[in-house]
């Protein structure tokens, strides 16, 4: 039998109301579980911007028969640990536990999912605390230009929303708001639930039917419509910073495009977390030009975007960027070698294999993918793919998507 061929390592089920649950058998002490729901910043209507972000919170506060302090000590009164955070396109809920607790958690998690009230008076005091989070963020121009490249990138659809929205938007919320938000979007048939633990599958079953088998008059999700005709842009703002901070990006592909395995590792030759990428041996150790830089790929459901960042001293920003471009000209009009090729395809998938040993993210990664796709590929599967990625191919999408006609860029300076 082929490695492709094998028998999945992880148990599926859907319950009556549509909600999907993953299991992936593992032999150790605690559990790694959570819900993944189909709902981000994208789904927001203009006046919504940040609720996606501002329910994340939310359900925390309260329940139709927990309040704020029942919902925070549950788990931590037997050493758990429960989280959240919110995307472009999901918001995810997860809880980490002793395995002998997992009912508990799933309890948890389905109860502030499904049954939050959203006090008016917790409201408000989030306000404050979310605009307080929204100035920070402001203060740090190495992450605020991401969010503005993506308004840049995106500009006039939803997936130009900033995350954590306006403080205008925000002090306007109200109960009546957010229950009809998450009517609208947190519909059962667009969640998963996806549990990692020393656990029995049908008792597992039973928790999930359970806890999670509500209704919600609402069925069918709103459909997502996917950007128009990109327009490649630049902007300059004056930040009045320290450094230069420098990005520019493409449209790039989706979630189910069959090249995006092919652009994850040309990037990661690129500008991955690798010292060994090429952008970082050009502008750090071969011209001492920069502290960082950084080359990302994120691919949605219906588009995607590449982007490149650094940050440099004012007067070495043109020279900088020149160097970008040499980068990115040679992978557009040389193939890489076969030796050199093969050695960036055993970098990725070590850098995945080590990824992989983390539990939580693997946890995570396995609700996103049934989400996404209705199924989790082995790592032995995705190391096939990679390998037949071949340079030619390698080519064909920096020609595609390196195409310096096609940037946009943003400059803080």
């Amino acid at each position: 039998m082929s490695i492709s061929q094998q028998k999945p390592t992880y148990s599926t089920h859907i319950l009556s109301n549509g909600l999907r649950v993953i299991f992936k058998p593992d032999n150790c002490a605690v559990t790694y579980c959570g819900i993944v729901i189909n709902t981000g910043s994208r789904d927001e209507a203009e006046n919504e911007q940040g609720m996606a972000h501002f329910i994340e919170h939310m359900l925390f506060k309260g329940t139709s028969k927990r309040r704020s302090g029942h919902i925070i000590n549950r788990l931590e009164h037997v050493g758990g640990e429960l989280n959240a955070f919110t995307s472009k396109e999901e918001t995810v809920v997860f809880a980490t536990v002793l395995n002998e607790y997992t009912e508990r958690a799933i309890e948890l998690l389905a109860d502030i999912t499904l049954h939050s009230v959203f006090p008016q008076k917790e409201i408000e005091k989030e306000v404050v605390i979310i605009i307080d989070e929204i100035q920070s963020y402001n203060d740090s121009p190495s992450e605020l230009i991401y969010d503005d490249f993506e308004e840049l990138l995106f500009q006039g659809h939803n997936l130009a929303h900033n995350i954590l929205g306006s403080p205008q938007i925000l002090e306007k919320l109200t109960t009546e708001k957010s229950v009809d938000f998450t009517h609208r979007n947190y519909i059962p048939a667009e969640m998963v639930l996806f549990v990692s633990g020393n656990l029995n599958w049908e008792q597992l079953k039973r928790w999930a039917k359970k806890h999670l088998e509500t209704t919600n008059s609402q069925t069918e999700k709103q459909v997502r419509i996917a950007p128009g005709a990109y327009k490649p842009a630049r902007k300059t703002i004056e930040k009045n910073t320290h450094q230069v901070h420098f990005m520019l990006g493409n449209i790039a592909y989706n979630l189910y495009n069959p090249k995006r395995m092919g652009l994850y590792l040309l990037n990661n030759i690129l500008g991955g977390p690798g010292m060994n990428s090429l952008l970082n041996l050009s502008l750090r150790e071969k011209h001492g030009l920069v502290y960082n830089v950084e080359s990302s790929f994120q691919p949605f459901t219906d588009t995607g975007m590449w982007t490149i960042y650094f940050g440099c001293d004012p007067d070495n920003a043109a020279r900088c960027e020149q160097l970008v471009y040499n980068e990115l000209e040679k992978l557009r009009t040389q193939k890489i070698s076969e030796s050199a090729l093969k050695k960036y395809k055993l970098q990725l998938m070590g850098q995945m294999a080590i990824a992989s040993e983390n539990k939580e993210n693997l946890a995570l990664s396995l609700g996103k993918s049934f989400l996404r796709y209705g199924k989790v590929d082995e790592l032995e599967k995705v190391r096939e793919m990679i390998h037949a990625i071949s340079a030619e191919q390698l080519q064909e999408i920096a020609q595609e998507i390196f195409d310096p006609t096609k940037f946009s860029t943003l400059i803080y300076k």
